[in-house]
């Protein structure tokens, strides 16, 4: 079995499709509330960048607002969030346990390498109580680069990490799989978008094949 796997949190182990749309309502239903927007919430929009670092989210969606307004909003945001996972209204993708079961019993190390913010992460790991499995989480904030390569390698750098690999929905996440040297699984989930997924050495529609595509992939190295 791989020495480990590092996961991408949204999009890949917890729907968040399923507290999106509801947190983002209510972030803009704050800002209307303050003069601050004028129109339909931009959902969408959001959709089309998901997995970005909340900072560019902003700049997307808020380009014409100051730097403290996008501040107050990524604040009212998260804490929007982070209530709806405390109340249950989140959800993992199926088989999430089972899969880390598995790997646990393989003698395979298990990370999370999320865009997401600490408190965000922790609220989702400490909901579902995922440090059962998990060695560690890892935030963009544990890099200034806000660069996902860059918060692998440090996964990579810490444990000493020769051999991985990263799963996620993302082009960031195959981006810093290829760029670390490790095996990149795309998971085609809500967010995956077909031009990203092309790029990974592997493509997933469940995660109960994850377990089948890692052994396969160490079989073909004997």
């Amino acid at each position: 079995m791989m020495q480990a796997v590092i996961f991408d949190m949204d999009g890949t182990l917890f729907q968040t499709n399923k507290i999106l749309a509801v947190s983002l309502e209510d972030t803009f239903q704050y800002l209307r509330s303050i003069n601050q927007w004028d129109g339909k919430t931009p959902i969408d929009q959001y959709r089309e960048i998901m997995g970005v670092p909340l900072p560019k989210v902003w700049e997307a969606l808020l380009p014409d607002h100051s730097i403290e307004v996008r501040e107050q909003t990524d604040e009212y945001f998260l804490k929007r969030l982070m209530e709806n996972i405390k109340e249950g209204k989140g959800e993992l993708y199926p088989n999430v346990k089972e899969v880390f079961t598995s790997l646990k019993e393989s003698q395979c190390s298990i990370y999370i390498a999320s865009n997401g913010l600490t408190d965000y992460l922790n609220a989702i790991v400490h909901h579902y109580e995922l440090d059962r499995w998990v060695t560690e989480t890892f935030s963009i904030q544990h890099v200034n680069s806000l660069n996902k390569s860059d918060l692998v390698q440090k996964i990579a750098e810490k444990y000493e990490l020769t051999e991985a690999a990263v799963v996620g929905d993302r082009l960031s996440d195959i981006n810093a799989a290829k760029e670390n040297g490790f095996v990149s699984i795309g998971c085609h989930f809500d967010f995956a978008k077909e031009e990203e997924l092309a790029q990974a050495d592997r493509v997933i529609h469940d995660l109960n094949e994850l377990t089948m595509v890692l052994t396969e992939l160490n079989l073909a190295e004997v």
